[in-house]
């Protein structure tokens, strides 16, 4: 609810789009530095549930402190407290998430991978709704404060995470740069999890550039506060997807799904340029088929490539970078939206392509990569795992 109630607020304080989706940049973009330390501070904590209620309470005050700012200072100062905001961002998304394995292990982790993703996708489908139901009735204000509300609402689930057991015999701890190296080579080692990174960063960007578009496409349809509920229907036909895969979690590779959802948002950022009301919903509820499988199958990728001391760290390290391509996909695309609308969400569907190509760039780089370095004997088969 948050990303939506920020924009709607910063449109209707300021009256411009541009600068609210500057707003919702910053307060997103910084979370490339902040997801990796984060995850680090995680990996270490015997009770990282207390470190992620702590974080999640900087960031509920965060939000507040933002509105308050709103015509009160210079739209730079306000930009740049969101910036420093967003470093705990990825508390709200990856820092939950990589502690999954913590409660559901073995046999159960692919249906709680599942599970999880429906999760986000259930608040995806009432946040952007009930933040343009909140803006309608009692104003754009009234939205952020109810989002910081309910960040805090989750403060008991974050101190109720199990703590981890110190060794007898504790090694000295490396430094907090070792251990950013070390998960940053675990990402890039990993052709499965750099491979996956790269394509939903890129993804993402092009998620941004649509988020940035809602309040004129909301206006098109009668009320800018219209466009957080078109978000909803993507969630809903996301949750629908993602219930489908939660009964049949092995029914395609997580990293077949990576490339197709591309070209299924791209497809439909295509339809939704048309501006028609009725092809504009089924634009959205096509989006949530593709975004919805695509987190499902980026948590599953995650979870079967990072290793376990590391895995907090590659969580939000990965969201952080997933964030940070959305800012910056929601800022380039909110001057082009004031310019043209559907120039802008054309940019968008570019950008689904571009990370289908990327995708199979890395696949084909690799597969020649391993071919070269492993020549196989006369009549052996060469096993690329180019799933």
């Amino acid at each position: 609810m948050s990303g939506p109630a920020l924009l709607l607020a910063g449109a209707a304080i300021t009256g411009s789009v541009s600068t609210a989706s500057s707003l919702l940049a910053g307060i997103m973009i910084s979370a490339a530095i902040g997801g990796p330390v984060f995850g680090v501070l995680l990996d270490r904590a015997t009770r990282p549930g207390r470190l992620l209620a702590w974080a999640l309470g900087v960031y509920a005050t965060g939000l507040v402190a933002i509105l308050a700012s709103l015509g009160r200072v210079p739209v730079v100062v306000t930009i740049l407290l969101a910036v420093c905001v967003g470093l705990l961002g990825p508390a709200l998304s990856g820092g939950w998430t990589s502690q999954l394995p913590r409660v559901a292990t073995g046999e159960r982790l692919p249906r709680a991978n599942a599970l999880d993703a429906m999760t986000f996708n259930l608040a995806s489908l009432v946040g952007p709704a009930l933040a343009g139901i909140v803006a309608g009735v009692w104003g754009a204000s009234a939205g952020v404060v109810v989002s910081a509300a309910l960040i805090c609402s989750a403060l008991p689930s974050a101190l109720t995470l199990p703590a981890i057991p110190k060794p007898a015999k504790s090694r000295p701890s490396p430094s907090v740069a070792s251990d950013l190296a070390a998960g940053l080579r675990a990402i890039l080692r990993s052709r499965g999890l750099a491979r996956a990174t790269g394509t939903s960063v890129i993804s993402c960007a092009g998620q941004g550039m649509v988020i940035a578009c809602i309040p004129l496409l909301g206006d098109s349809l009668g009320a800018a506060g219209y466009g957080a509920i078109l978000l909803s229907v993507t969630a809903a036909s996301a949750l629908v997807a993602n219930a489908i895969l939660t009964r049949h979690p092995r029914l395609l590779a997580p990293d077949t799904i990576i490339w197709c959802s591309t070209i299924v948002l791209a497809a439909a950022l295509v339809l939704l340029a048309t501006d028609r009301p009725a092809l504009v919903i089924a634009a959205m509820v096509i989006a949530g088929l593709g975004e919805g499988p695509q987190l499902t199958a980026l948590f599953a990728i995650r979870h079967r490539e990072a290793p376990g001391r590391l895995r907090g760290q590659i969580f939000t390290t990965g969201a952080s970078l997933k964030i940070t391509g959305f800012a910056l996909g929601a800022g380039i695309a909110g001057p082009v939206a004031d310019w043209s609308l559907p120039g802008a969400l054309l940019t968008a569907a570019g950008t689904q392509v571009l990370a289908a190509l990327g995708f199979a760039w890395h696949s084909r780089a690799r597969r020649r990569a391993i071919v070269t370095c492993s020549p196989a004997p006369p009549g052996a088969t060469v096993e690329t795992d180019d799933r």
